[in-house]
Order: structure tokens, then sequence, then C-alpha cells
């Protein structure tokens, strides 16, 4: 029987303030590796819910989804895993820090980068997607968050939005 193929969902922030991104270093099988605020949609949760909750995991900053950048795929090819990651990229508004969350594990530091100094680390990003995603912002590319429709058959009950 053939397996079926299934691509991994991944979210990612795209946080911008006073000319500088916000990125995380994090300890990979490749060494460590610059990446936007990023991790996978869990059960039960919407994409835009998953970017609030790695936002806040990876940085400590709680962070409200505004737009959506884009939805980008790519795939990661070596001789044991072959996986192709679809990623929901959104921006909006940072929000308080918290001094007392610990960081994932793995996440070494956050960092506040120049559109150059992305640019110009691109051969220690973890994907692609982390130059392509700042570059679709600065254009401008924003889409509303309802463009992505979730279905309540979806949420899990801790997660489901109030009824009105």
């Amino acid at each position: 029987m053939q397996t079926r193929w299934k691509p991994h969902v991944t979210v990612a922030a795209i946080i911008a303030r006073e000319g500088r991104f916000l990125l995380v270093e994090e300890a990979t099988t490749d060494g460590l590796r610059l990446n936007n605020p990023a991790g996978h949609l869990e059960a039960g949760e919407s994409p835009e819910q998953a970017c609030v909750r790695e936002t806040l995991e990876e940085t400590a900053y709680s962070f409200v989804p505004k737009g959506l950048i884009g939805i980008y795929l790519s795939r990661v090819q070596r001789t044991d895993t072959d996986i192709t990651y679809v990623r929901f990229a959104f921006c909006g508004e940072l929000g308080t820090f918290h001094p007392e969350r610990v960081l994932d594990g793995g996440i070494v530091r956050t960092l506040w980068l120049t559109p150059d100094e992305v640019r110009q680390s691109a051969d220690r990003h973890r994907s692609p997607l982390v130059l392509r995603c700042m570059e679709d912002y600065l254009l401008g590319r924003r889409y509303p968050l309802d463009l992505v429709h979730v279905d309540p058959s979806v949420w899990h009950p801790a997660n489901a939005p109030p009824k009105s």
C-alpha cells in the first residue's frame, strides 16, 4: 500500500518595528539557523491562532495578526527525508513582552535585523521563505484574515471562538 502524501502546515509571524524584523536564532541539526517566529499548526486551532501561540512560545511577545502576507510552499529533500511545507505568513501588531516566559526548546535568542541584514544572512536561514516573506511584506502584500476560512469542525473546545 502506498503511503499517503501529507504536507506539513506551518505558520510564521513577519514582525517589523522601527525598520527591523524580529527573527529567532534556533539550534537545528544543521547548526544555528535564523527563522521568523514560526511553527506547526496543531489540532484544534486555526492558522491565525497557531501564529499567535508560536510567536509567544518562541519570542515571549504577544502578537495580534492583522493581515495575511501569503501562503507559501517549500520542499526539503535530503537522503533521509522529503518534506513539503505549506506556510501561512501573517503580519500584525507586536504586543506585550513577557520576560518570565522561557523560550521554546531550541530557541537560542531573538534578534531584530534590518532588511539588509536579513538579506545578507540568507545562508543561515532555516528556509528560503524567511527572506521571501520579508520581501513580500516590504512590497506591501496584505490580505484580509478572513481569506482563510476555518470551518467550525476544526475548533478544539479550548480554542473555540466565543459564541455571539
